[in-house]
């Protein structure tokens, strides 16, 4: 007996890949001056397996009021004291319920509204990789464009490739939940560098997406957080690629910077 038009629908239907969906996480303290363009750009998104969560360290300012305006039935929110930026990512991805997480700051956004959309829609979800990366496009506060992020994303990402400076975006790095592991609270600054070599470590497959896919706020830290999240950096570099190694690749970046 062939089959009928509506078993023949339902077999479709069955058998079709079940999109992946996505955790956007926001952690905020004081944030009130730059986090409506991210609320709006999350908002945004055609891709409509979305959630939204949001991590507040107990903001003075208009922070909390700004997250309420936005709120609707896909987002999830706190505010409550938390021991910094590392901790509040913490609680966000143990809150999170997504297929994959994607740590987007206040006043940072997606590239572009059909971002996630057309990011989903590079990979196969029958096969889906535990880390999905892209390239990053640096904004000024009105969300102009400035520039390419300076370090351009290899087109074959190694845990070894972070031996020549974080070459993917945090922002841009987007893993699978059922992957995630702690961000070390032990680094203050750098953490994110720490945390990205971890979990490229542990991963099996590492996907490229070949799109820019997060506007990054140009927003320096001060000279002294900067200094200190270097000298971070350097010890996280050896400790995984060794010191003589670490030492070598610091050399050609003042080389480098010296030729340009």
């Amino acid at each position: 007996m062939s089959p009928s038009g509506q078993d023949v629908i339902a077999l479709h239907r069955h058998i079709r890949p079940k999109m992946k969906s996505l955790s956007v996480i926001t952690v905020t303290y004081n944030a009130a001056l730059t986090l409506e363009r991210t609320l709006k750009s999350v908002r945004e998104q055609t891709y409509p397996h979305i959630e939204h969560l949001i991590v507040d360290g107990k903001s003075k300012d208009n922070t909390v009021a700004l997250i309420q305006q936005y709120a609707q039935e896909k987002m999830v929110w706190v505010s409550e004291p938390d021991q910094g930026l590392y901790d509040a990512m913490n609680k966000a991805a143990g809150m999170a319920s997504g297929d994959y997480l994607c740590f987007l700051n206040a006043g940072d956004t997606f590239f572009a509204p059909d971002s996630v959309e057309k990011m989903m829609h590079t990979m196969d979800p029958d096969n889906a990789p535990d880390i999905i990366y892209g390239e990053t496009a640096i904004v000024d506060e009105r969300g102009a464009f400035l520039s390419m992020r300076r370090l351009k994303a290899p087109d074959r990402l190694t845990w070894k490739s972070f031996r020549q400076g974080m070459l993917v975006c945090h922002q841009a790095f987007i893993i699978k939940r059922e992957l995630f592991e702690p961000y070390d609270l032990s680094y203050r600054f750098s953490s994110d560098f720490d945390w990205c070599v971890r979990m490229m470590k542990k991963a099996s497959s590492i996907h490229n997406a070949r799109l820019t896919l997060i506007n990054y706020l140009n927003e320096g830290m001060t000279t002294t957080h900067r200094k200190a999240s270097l000298k971070e950096r350097y010890h996280i570099m050896a400790h995984y690629y060794g010191s003589f190694s670490t030492f070598l690749h610091h050399l050609w970046f003042v080389v480098r910077a010296v030729l340009k």
